[in-house]
């Protein structure tokens, strides 16, 4: 890459980065684009240790990014992956009231979910829901039938293929350790040389903050990196799931609670509880770095956040350790579930954004700057919406950059 005059430089390889270059190759195929990629694979990140879920667009508020881009973006993605031979499957899924405190709650995603569009959901009764999920209990549960499970990372992968046949080039083991603008032009610092762009998109997920500053802008958010645990059912076990299994969310809570997801591979996982995370890309528990902890912590938005959400994250840290805990929230909706059930499984770390008073964003965050638009808050459904999503920020670009 010695020095090299490009249009349009993506930071970052995962599904959002080549969904947007895939589809800036289509909008504007006049421009010359490249992709920055730190590691030595594509979608190794976020993309390559989500659960594989095609959302169907229940739990966002209308009027949302998060609803709009997760509905069209299912339907577009769906259509996708029919025109390019990726293995997808609709297994359902259900949401589960588990107690009757939880129906207000459960009514309120229905009338989400048809707000936003999503179609042929049904709230079902205990017999209902017995045929869908044997083994579950419930006293309701939300049926949506059309949610979904594919391989990320091999969608990713048929992105960034697409894009290079349209002439786009992709450099990985390409971290970006320093940005120079000047007027007209932005200069990306590589280990392998420097890339020259007269635009830049950040999609650099876990570090999108870190791209945003260095390049200059002032974002007012940071971010927190969370991980989430899971468990896997031995094969034995998988009888015991049928699809997508998830409980009514906590409205206090960002995240959805653990749950269980057979994936497009065959396996069933159990999880993910949401623990804070040491270093950005902290997949187990004893991954720590100084400074990215430091930095956390010197965020006053991170003391404002650990002052609402206290309580909830030292049950979080709990359950990490104790797999009892774990199990015990398992077994509300699966009581039949047992210790010997699981086995040890893998890890993910969703990149939430926390502005500086301590909240933490709920919608997705694309913010355009000078010569620039960064991605700073795009967690699930991000993946599901990653064809729609790439296809406004390639549209953004087309406005902004002059095609």
């Amino acid at each position: 890459m010695e020095t090299s005059q490009y249009d349009i430089a993506i930071i970052g390889g995962g599904i959002l980065g080549l969904s947007t270059a895939m589809q800036l190759a289509e909008k504007a195929p006049q421009w010359k684009v490249g992709v920055l990629e730190k590691e030595e694979e594509l979608a190794t990140h976020q993309t390559g240790h989500n659960s594989g879920v095609l959302h169907s667009g229940i739990y966002y508020r209308p009027g949302s990014h998060k609803a709009q881009f997760c509905v069209a973006g299912l339907n577009n993605l769906v259509k996708f992956c029919d025109e390019n031979e990726i293995e997808y499957q609709r297994c359902g899924k259900v949401i589960v009231a588990t107690h009757e405190s939880e129906l207000g709650r459960l009514q309120d995603l229905y009338d989400r979910g048809t707000a936003n569009g999503v179609p042929d959901l049904e709230v079902v009764g205990p017999e209902r829901l017995k045929e869908i999920e044997p083994y579950v209990s419930g006293v309701k549960a939300l049926w949506a039938p059309h949610t979904g499970i594919v391989d990320f990372a091999k969608v990713a992968g048929v992105y960034a293929n697409k894009f290079q046949q349209a002439g786009g080039d992709i450099f990985t083991g390409a971290p970006v350790h320093k940005i120079t603008r000047s007027p007209g032009s932005v200069s990306l610092e590589t280990v392998k040389g420097t890339l020259q762009a007269k635009n830049l998109i950040n999609c650099a997920g876990l570090y999108a903050d870190k791209v945003a500053t260095m390049s200059g802008e002032k974002v007012g958010v940071r971010i927190i990196p969370f991980r989430g645990e899971y468990y896997t059912l031995k094969p034995e076990s998988h009888h015991l799931v049928n699809g997508l299994i998830y409980p009514v969310p906590d409205p206090r809570f960002p995240f959805l609670g653990v749950h269980y997801t057979r994936n497009i591979h065959g396996h069933v996982e159990a999880g993910p509880n949401a623990v804070l995370a040491l270093r950005r890309e902290g997949y187990r528990k004893r991954d720590f770095s100084l400074s990215e902890s430091l930095g956390s912590l010197a965020y006053p938005g991170f003391w404002k956040m650990s002052a609402k959400f206290w309580k909830i994250g030292m049950g979080e840290i709990y359950r990490s350790y104790s797999k009892g805990v774990f199990l015990k929230d398992l077994q509300r909706l699966l009581p039949e579930i047992q210790n010997s059930d699981l086995a040890s499984g893998g890890s993910g770390v969703r990149a939430q954004a926390v502005a500086s008073d301590g909240t933490l964003l709920d919608d997705f965050s694309i913010i355009e700057g000078q010569g620039s638009i960064h991605v700073l808050n795009a967690p699930s459904p991000g993946a599901t919406s990653s064809y729609a999503i790439g296809e406004h920020i390639a549209g953004l670009a087309v406005n902004n950059f002059g095609a």
